[in-house]
């Protein structure tokens, strides 16, 4: 099979893994010169040198941005880290758990998290609409968080809120869930490059609310969690929803990188096992412990350069479909269908003049390309 062209290394592509920019530190910092907390000291007991933030440090471990997470949220009382005209009370995002362990499927789990939501944090209101093909996740404020639209706390808040709704809606139906794209309500931030690992492979920004876009089809995804589930997760803290579904956990990088060496060509399971040295066995269960699979994992990558393709190039889509080793375009047309909800020329016909706007980089795992 032709090898299709690679502009140097793959969207997503990162030699520091399983880190945390800092610019989601500061914004979870961002509150405290409003409080009596020492951060220093908090910083220090997680892990991370204080002086380092100041003095060209650019990202954290996400082991010890998990530890201040959790400390912050104790030394605020705060499980959103005093960024709402209220608090949100400890013990807050267990009862949330709670609330959508009995939904049906994603769409009442978000339905159900949505009112919920509204009752806790009144500042911001979360809704979710859909017609035929596309569902949206909007998130709007109620009345400004801050006076400037770029405040680090403002800018904390949204990334903090749809975190914590796509996260959670994740693990409910214990598979990722691909967000076609997602319009925020501010300038680009300097640490957006990361919004790929954790969001969505198009990010646009200066919007007037939060705008995430999603298939509406995967509203229909049973919730796959139980109670015992539930409580073993909530044992980690409500931290734990910062390691939900990255694009940068280990096996997943690994097996991207070999799948990404022969791209398009096949590449089974027998494959990657042999280049690290594995059983395939060992490296199934290591990417279902990670909420990934081998064909989610090309159907990202997939994902990833017919996103890249449509948006910053003319190619022809029989050309892009070609270039990423689909036998014919209509194949290529289901696929992204069932990423996005859309045609592939729909596609490039919404995006219009905010094309630039749009780093395109990793995408979530979303099922429908052959493997």
């Amino acid at each position: 099979m032709r090898k299709a062209p690679r502009p140097g290394r793959a969207p997503g592509h990162r030699r520091h893994q399983a880190t945390v920019a800092l610019g989601f530190v500061t914004g979870m910092l961002s509150s405290l010169p409003h409080r009596h907390v020492d951060g220093a000291a908090l910083l220090r007991r997680a892990g991370i040198d204080p002086d380092g933030l100041h003095q060209g440090a650019s990202r954290v471990r996400i082991e010890s941005y998990v530890a201040l997470y959790n400390l912050l949220v104790q030394a605020l009382e705060d499980e959103a880290f005093g960024l709402f005209s209220l608090p949100v009370r400890l013990g807050t995002m267990e009862f949330l758990g709670r609330s959508v362990l009995t939904s049906r499927n994603l769409g009442e789990v978000l339905d159900r998290g949505a009112r919920f939501l509204g009752l806790v944090v009144p500042d911001l209101q979360v809704s979710v609409t859909s017609s035929e093909d596309v569902a949206h996740l909007r998130i709007r404020e109620n009345r400004p968080l801050q006076a400037a639209l770029d405040d680090p706390r403002r800018v904390f808040a949204f990334e903090w809120m749809l975190r914590l709704i796509h996260g959670l809606s994740c693990w409910m139906v214990r598979r990722e869930i691909g967000l076609a794209s997602v319009v925020f309500p501010y300038a680009r931030p300097a640490h957006a490059a990361d919004y790929d690992l954790i969001y969505t492979p198009l990010s646009i920004f200066n919007g007037t609310e939060l705008v995430a876009t999603l298939n509406a089809n995967l509203l229909q995804l049973p919730v796959r969690r139980d109670e015992e589930e539930l409580q073993a997760f909530l044992e980690g803290g409500p931290g734990k929803i910062a390691t939900l579904y990255r694009r940068d956990r280990e096996m997943v990088r690994r097996v991207r990188e070999i799948v990404w060496d022969r791209f398009p060509e096949p590449v089974s399971l027998e494959d990657v096992a042999l280049r690290l040295k594995l059983s395939t066995r060992s490296v199934h269960r290591r990417l279902h412990e990670e909420s990934s699979s081998l064909r989610a994992i090309k159907d990202a990558l997939r994902c990833d350069l017919a996103l890249s393709r449509l948006a910053k190039t003319k190619q022809s889509i029989a050309q892009i479909s070609s270039d990423l080793g689909y036998a014919d375009p209509s194949t290529f047309f289901r696929a992204f269908t069932a990423w996005t909800g859309v045609s592939p020329s729909a596609f490039r016909r919404r995006l219009g003049g905010r094309i630039a706007l749009a780093p395109l980089a990793g995408a979530s795992g979303a099922p429908g390309a052959p493997a």
